[in-house]
C-alpha cells in the first residue's frame, strides 16, 4: 500500500484507529479518482474546534468554527496531468484539516457512526481538493454523487 496520507494530531490525543480510517478511505478516494499512480499526497489534521477556529481565521478571514477545512495546492484542470502522467517528486494535493469534536457531535446529531462521519469529512475534504465544490446546488449533488460512491465502496454506510 502506498503511503497517500500525513496526519497530524494537533492538540488532540494521536488515536490508531483514527489514522487507519482515514488511510484506507484516502486511499480509495486515490483509487477512485485514478490517482494511485501519482506521487501525490494528502496532509490531514485532527485537531480541536479552538484550533480550527483559529486557522479558519487566519487563513480564510472567518472567525467561525467549522468542521473541516480544505487547502487546495492545485487548480482543478491541473490534476488531470497528475492521472496522465506519474510524477517525477512526491506533491501534496493540499492539506485538510478536521474537528474531532465536530464529527463527535455531527454524527451523534445525524445518528450515525462516528467512523461514518469521520470518513465523510475526510472524503468530502478531498474533493474540494479536487476542484469540487457545493456551492451551487448542480455541483452540490455531482460532489455528493462522488462522495457517496467512495463511502459505499468502502461500505461505510449512515447506519
Amino acid at each position: 500500500m502506498e503511503n497517500f496520507t500525513e496526519i497530524e494530531f494537533l492538540d488532540i490525543e494521536e488515536n490508531n484507529t483514527y489514522a487507519e480510517l482515514i488511510k484506507r478511505v484516502v486511499e480509495k478516494c486515490f483509487e477512485v479518482e485514478k490517482l494511485l499512480k501519482s506521487k501525490l499526497y494528502i496532509s490531514i489534521t485532527l485537531t480541536t474546534p479552538n484550533n480550527i477556529r483559529r486557522i479558519n481565521k487566519e487563513y480564510r478571514q472567518i472567525d467561525k468554527e467549522t468542521d473541516v477545512l480544505s487547502f487546495p495546492m492545485f487548480e482543478k484542470n491541473e490534476i488531470e496531468h497528475f492521472r496522465k502522467e506519474e510524477a517525477l517528486f512526491e506533491e501534496a494535493l493540499g492539506d485538510i484539516i478536521i474537528s474531532i469534536e465536530r464529527v463527535k457531535e455531527q454524527a451523534e446529531d445525524y445518528g450515525h457512526s462516528f467512523e461514518r462521519e469521520l470518513a465523510y469529512m475526510v472524503v468530502h475534504g478531498f474533493y474540494h481538493l479536487m476542484g469540487e465544490d457545493h456551492i451551487e446546488e448542480e455541483d452540490r449533488v455531482q460532489m455528493r454523487e462522488k462522495e457517496e460512491k467512495v463511502l459505499k465502496l468502502l461500505d461505510i454506510t449512515r447506519e
